[in-house]
């Protein structure tokens, strides 16, 4: 098991994860919305690595909406449901690094009551967590397609999830990786920024749909579904470019797979 690094948001991993614990899992608002497929299929992989999956059902929001558009007070009351909801889990999974940055990194700037950080840093994004508390390196799947990924700015730049999302998707059987050109570069999305800074947005999103294309790939993946919305969008806006796919990565790593 890999250690957290001491650069990116700081997480609760002592004691490690023991085989049969129950693991609490976060559903971000816009994937039980628009996007259950990636829910069933977040649960499927813990389910087969020995994690029994426990799905709070008051759970709502984690706040980062009202946080990003600078709504603190209406963010915190959202925040303290959240961990009024999850504090009897150890652990929580979350296949979204953006909701999952938003418990562990900013919860304690909303908040900085040690309970409420304390529970957010039990949140664990779904690969990071599949990686470095489970010991995945394989999940089994078959996906023959050729394959280019997008790495949302929150999981990256807050959290760190930089390897675990790479290495899983170079292990499926079947999926030639296709290197996206300037892998660093933000989507456009962020969020509220997409609404209150369209043009801009749209700008940015063009150039990640332009590197998309010279790839190669026939499908993007990434563990925000929330920036493959957005990416989704422009590469449908085109007719040359509507024939790319996009998808959450949850739902590439249960490809081909029975449980």
């Amino acid at each position: 098991m890999s250690q957290s690094n001491p650069t990116v948001a700081p997480r609760q991993d002592d004691p490690p994860y023991q085989t049969g614990e129950p693991v609490a899992l976060f559903i971000p608002c816009y994937i039980d919305q628009f996007f259950p497929a990636i829910a069933q299929a977040t649960a499927k992989l813990l389910n087969r690595f020995g994690a029994p999956v426990v799905y709070p059902p008051e759970q709502t929001c984690c706040g980062q909406p009202a946080f990003n558009s600078g709504y603190w007070d209406e963010a915190r009351g959202v925040i303290r449901h959240f961990c009024d909801v999850f504090e009897p889990y150890r652990w929580i999974v979350c296949p979204s690094g953006s909701c999952t940055a938003m418990c562990r990194v900013f919860f304690g700037h909303v908040d900085p009551d040690p309970r409420i950080v304390g529970i957010g840093r039990r949140v664990f994004e779904l690969t990071e967590f599949l990686v470095d508390m489970l010991g995945v390196t394989d999940t089994g799947a078959t996906f023959p397609h050729r394959v280019t990924v997008h790495l949302g700015c929150h999981g990256r730049r807050e959290l760190g999830v930089i390897d675990p999302p790479m290495r899983l998707l170079k292990s499926v059987r079947g999926l030639t990786y296709c290197e996206l050109p300037d892998l660093a570069d933000c989507c456009g999305f962020g969020g509220t920024f997409s609404v209150k800074m369209p043009g801009m947005s749209l700008a940015m999103g063009g150039t990640k749909v332009e590197n998309v294309v010279r790839s190669g790939a026939e499908v993007v993946v990434s563990n925000d579904i929330s920036c493959m919305m957005h990416v989704s969008g422009l590469l449908r806006r085109d007719p040359a470019t509507r024939h790319i796919e996009t998808m959450h990565i949850a739902e590439v790593l249960a490809a081909g797979t029975r449980d």
